[in-house]
């Protein structure tokens, strides 16, 4: 009998073989769950699968080792509806905890971040119309008024004065809520030519006080925790948000006015004067590119980056583009350890900071 392997060669099929220059020997083992496992247990499982899960475990990886570094500067962008959608407390409890040294987020964020420090929240609803209960509202199937349409169940929303966000209602009284708060307490402290940066500071600031003084029962905040912990949040798209018509309306009758390209250099400043560059990257659109351009005006790039993302990145678009493409550009460095994990945010964010937090700990 002959004495070759299964693979012909007399070897194993899975034993290295030196012409296989892209095969190792990294058997994909099996997952396993238990109650009682931690997070990061649970984030170390997932390392041992293939395809989506092995993503989720090295972003795990790589963003632990930027919150153990004490040397690494970490840029987190925060993009889509991460604030409606209940994200609020991790980010800002990133930021206290000395993980964030840069914000770059949206008005939006901004704008119901706000909201929610001044005493407004937004609620569980139905992005199905079919949905006899609400998301979170407990008790599942029977009951409830007929929904109609979609087209009717927005419309219905319409004549309530209430706007949704897939599944999340907020009523529209918050923004008027909101404009009182931005022409009491922010625009006042900031009536001149500001950058975004400053007036962002400002706005923490008013969410800080507005929220002890009314004794809110829900966190003061992103931005407030940003203000107290002296960490620059950038917007620049700010115009694209209900805060930003806000500051354009006031701009029409004061000396208010905002400098987009003063956030520039503040930026540049912290990316050059960093030993070690991190990314942190939620979606994407202009938050993901601001963060990643950063690199373009230094001499360095960085050094480490993690994306969470819900776009593919065979379609050419920004936000679903690879952090190996944004190596081609100059914005990460040739050597730079970096994870791309695909899918909703709401969902891989915790998972990921949460596991992250104790990998880190583990090491420090």
């Amino acid at each position: 009998m002959s004495d070759d392997g299964p693979d012909g060669n007399g070897h194993a099929a899975d034993d290295h073989d030196p012409d296989r220059e892209e095969f190792h020997e990294a058997p994909i083992d099996h997952a396993r769950v238990r109650g009682g496992m931690t997070v990061g247990e649970l984030a170390t499982e997932y390392g041992k699968a293939g395809i989506g899960a092995a993503t989720v475990d090295e972003a795990v990886d790589v963003y632990a080792e930027m919150l153990a570094r004490e040397d690494v500067t970490t840029f987190f962008g925060l993009a889509g509806a991460m604030v409606p959608s209940g994200m609020r407390a991790i980010v800002a409890d990133l930021i206290r905890d000395g993980h964030v040294d840069a914000l770059v987020t949206t008005g939006a964020n901004l704008t119901h971040d706000a909201i929610e420090a001044i005493g407004g929240k937004h609620h569980h609803g139905r992005a199905d119309p079919d949905d006899p209960h609400p998301a979170g509202d407990g008790a599942r199937g029977g009951g409830g008024a007929e929904s109609g349409t979609p087209r009717e169940h927005d419309e219905t929303l319409r004549d309530e004065g209430v706007d949704r966000i897939y599944n999340v209602y907020l009523p529209q009284e918050h923004f008027a809520l909101f404009e009182s708060h931005l022409r009491e307490n922010v625009f006042p402290e900031a009536e001149r030519r500001v950058t975004i940066q400053e007036f962002t500071a400002e706005l923490g600031r008013a969410n800080a006080e507005r929220n002890a003084e009314r004794g809110v029962d829900e966190d003061p905040g992103i931005a407030a925790a940003a203000h107290e912990h002296d960490v620059p949040i950038y917007c620049p798209a700010i115009q694209d948000s209900v805060l930003g018509i806000q500051a354009w309306i006031y701009s029409q009758t004061s000396e208010f006015a905002l400098d987009a390209l003063g956030d520039m250099t503040h930026l540049s400043d912290l990316a050059f004067d960093a030993d070690r560059a991190g990314a942190m990257v939620v979606g994407g659109g202009v938050p993901k590119n601001y963060v990643l351009q950063t690199m373009l005006t230094i001499p360095d790039a960085y050094d480490y980056a993690v994306q969470l993302t819900m776009d593919p990145d065979h379609t050419g678009g920004l936000s679903g583009a690879t952090l190996d493409e944004a190596r081609s550009w100059g914005k990460l460095e040739k050597s730079a350890r970096n994870a791309t994990v695909v899918g909703d945010a709401t969902i891989t964010l915790p998972l990921v900071v949460a596991a992250a937090r104790e990998r880190a700990g583990e090491r420090e």
